[in-house]
């Protein structure tokens, strides 16, 4: 049996970062509160003790949502209480034993969250057990009056708000006028869109440096000048090159020494990142995002039948899935003038065709629509079974280099 498990983002509104990861999870006949509960938490505590050791959640904090039998049996327990958020919904609500098995998780420190809420008996009865107050974006009958209201409620009893389906850059506005303390949605890319980088960026050294990696010879020479002249570009490649991720005896100087030691599969692996040293805010997200989808994309390509690119090209195909928004404009401009092949940047533009539906079977995976990713995954032959390894081990990389280059002093 499948399971699958994505993360999604929760941003502070007020610093401008991700503070927390809410869990996606499901198994593969249907949801998670459609299964039988032993069978559910079973697979839970396999794959969850699994992901608590690793680097998957970055050191932040995790919300997942429990059913009533699964809080029962102590689930949570796998958990660093400092680290989770124990999320609730209606079916928890419902249960006989809430109160006391509310009280008791939250007398052993853990925090909770409580999902949609609305002004109701059974909502409000709970509220002493409560930190955080979530409030579906997706409704259209929450009046601007009503979610008022429930921010004055939590303000006034010391609680925090979470707007979640924040999918637009609207509903973001929206979310941030009304005074939530924390945003979450489906597309950390589709928010952030003007936030990096401006249309001036098409003619920078960032640019010509994307072009020059993403021919099929790149000729290292004009690469090493494009390096050289960028500050940043030259401080951040030498620092990853001299990072403990290589280990190399002696301290590498010079760019064209760098350049020679990482050779060109792995430049292109990490020009990217290196070319986006995350400003202060969300970016840092997004650039993790196209990273993560680059792994994801290239991992995946290998158990298509006669996929139409090669593996490199799979890898840019998820890098360069967010380049509109990291540039500020529509991805056919950003693309057009890429050395890339046709069937690239058909991809890339989401075009019919096998390279729009891998980039569309890992961002359905990421966003948690696994009914769609399942289409996807049967349209171009990729076992189930396989993407959720793939997916972790995807994280688990991105991380992994993340921790020990990009991250500050």
């Amino acid at each position: 049996m499948d399971n699958y498990i994505a993360y999604q983002p929760i941003i502070s509104t007020k610093k401008q970062k991700t503070v927390a990861y809410e869990l996606i999870y499901r198994q593969d006949s249907g949801s998670l509160y459609n299964q039988d509960d032993q069978g559910a938490a079973s697979s839970i505590v396999s794959f969850l003790n699994q992901l608590e050791g690793s680097s998957f959640l970055a050191g932040r904090d995790v919300l997942l949502t429990f059913t009533p039998n699964l809080l029962m049996k102590n689930i949570p327990d796998i958990f660093d209480v400092k680290k989770l958020i124990v999320q609730i919904e209606d079916n928890v609500l419902i249960h006989p034993e809430t109160l006391g098995m509310l009280h008791r998780y939250k007398e052993r420190g853990y925090r909770m969250a409580l999902v949609g809420f609305t002004f109701n008996n059974r909502n409000l009865d709970i509220l002493p057990h409560v930190d955080y107050l979530k409030v579906n974006f997706e409704r259209t009958d929450d009046s601007a009056r009503e979610v008022k209201n429930i921010i004055s409620l939590a303000q006034n009893l010391n609680k925090k708000t979470i707007a979640y389906n924040v999918n637009s850059p609207e509903a973001r506005g929206k979310a941030l006028v009304l005074g939530f303390d924390y945003i979450q949605g489906e597309s950390v890319a589709d928010m952030l869109r003007g936030k990096t980088h401006k249309m001036e960026k098409l003619n920078s050294v960032f640019y010509q440096l994307l072009s020059e990696i993403s021919a099929p010879q790149p000729e290292f020479g004009k690469i090493e000048r494009l390096v050289s002249m960028d500050v940043n570009l030259t401080y951040s490649l030498l620092k990853m090159v001299n990072s403990a991720y290589f280990a190399l005896p002696n301290r590498i100087k010079e760019v064209r020494q760098a350049l020679t030691i990482l050779g060109l599969s792995q430049l292109r692996q990490w020009v990217y990142l290196l070319s986006f040293v995350p400003d202060a805010g969300l970016s840092e997200e997004l650039i993790k995002t196209s990273f993560l989808r680059a792994i994801f994309c290239q991992k995946l390509s290998g158990f298509i039948p006669h996929f139409p690119i090669s593996s490199e090209e799979a890898y840019l195909l998820g890098m360069f899935s967010t380049l509109d928004a990291l540039l500020d404009v529509p991805q056919e401009e950003a693309v057009k003038q890429l050395p890339l092949s046709d069937e690239l940047k058909e991809g890339l533009m989401g075009r019919p065709g096998q390279c729009s539906e891998l980039l569309n079977l890992c961002v359905a995976y990421e966003k948690g629509h696994w009914t769609k990713m399942g289409r996807f995954a049967q349209n171009l032959g990729v076992p189930t079974h396989i993407i959720a390894k793939e997916y972790f081990d995807s994280i688990e990389h991105v991380n992994g280099i993340w921790s020990s280059v990009m991250r500050r002093k």
